[in-house]
């Protein structure tokens, strides 16, 4: 059964958010400003990483970077929706130029722990979540300016997913695509399809008008990328959960739609950044940064 809503959606409050795609990732990152303010929050930043290379850059966030500046924004938080498993996070690179807090949902911890691990880190390596500035709790509020907030926990595509309700928009992260995209995978560790049927019906009883914002989009069919929508236009129409659609279905779609999939090409060194708040693993005695490769694991 699917938790209250923590309190009523602000629908008179619209903030205005400005998208960035990346194409190497089909990642969409947001900037989200108080429309009576200049405070803002970045959601789901990304970092670039040439895998082949071992080489970083930034260029996607200083795209964001040039438009805060540009605009004469504060950046107040960097909020990542969940681990992400397909890109690198840029959240320290924002913080440093920018300012802002970090912050994720409190669940980290469980994911810090299953992949410290997974990559046999060694005692240095805190699970405690204190990478982060902030932690959330399910239906903990926090304020972006004049706008308050407040984050849903919604685990099944990981166990530390959030949904950030900010005025009449919800940013889903991984959990929601458009609705001809469906839902995100189940299959990850920690991750249950049951779990997320659960929690995109909770999504999915926020108001009809409230505007969801995507992590990704791929362009199924080919049409042109999107990663705006609202509750109503899900719940009509998403090929995974449009009303109608009960738990046991969706499982069953959900389950047999994994067992096809093939890993996330960035998800080893994803996994070992943003489990550390997008900090790089420690250097060695020269300075060097390196990832793990974990065989037959994953």
């Amino acid at each position: 059964m699917a938790a209250p809503i923590p309190h009523p959606v602000d629908l008179d409050t619209r903030p205005e958010v400005t998208s960035f795609f990346d194409e190497a990732t089909n990642t969409v990152s947001h900037v989200v400003k108080d429309p009576a303010s200049q405070a803002c929050a970045i959601i789901d930043s990304v970092m670039d990483f040439d895998y082949a290379a071992g080489r970083i850059a930034f260029e996607h966030a200083d795209r964001i970077i040039e438009h805060v500046r540009q605009h004469g924004l504060e950046v107040q938080w960097l909020i990542e929706t969940h681990v992400h498993a397909d890109h690198l996070s840029a959240a320290p690179y924002l913080q440093q130029q920018l300012g802002g807090r970090i912050g994720i949902g409190e669940h980290i911890v469980q994911v810090q722990e299953t992949f410290g691990k997974v990559f046999n880190e060694g005692t240095e390596f805190q699970r405690d979540g204190s990478q982060f500035d902030r932690l959330f709790a399910d239906g903990e509020r926090y304020r972006i300016g004049s706008m308050e907030a407040f984050a849903m926990h919604t685990p099944g595509h990981t166990p530390a997913c959030m949904t950030h309700v900010i005025g009449d928009a919800a940013f889903v992260g991984d959990t929601l695509f458009m609705p001809d995209g469906g839902t995100a995978r189940a299959d990850f560790p920690g991750g249950d399809a049951a779990t997320l049927y659960r929690s995109v019906r909770r999504i999915l009883e926020l108001p009809s008008p409230v505007r969801l914002f995507m992590c990704h989009d791929y362009g199924p069919g080919g049409r042109e990328i999107r990663w705006e929508t609202t509750v109503g236009e899900q719940r009509a129409g998403n090929i995974h959960v449009h009303d109608g659609v009960d738990e046991n279905d969706f499982v069953e779609l959900r389950t047999g739609r994994d067992a096809t999939l093939s890993m996330p090409r960035l998800i080893l060194p994803s996994l070992q950044v943003n489990m550390r708040a997008g900090q790089l693993p420690p250097a060695d005695a020269d300075g060097r940064h390196f990832l793990k490769v974990p065989l037959n694991t994953l």
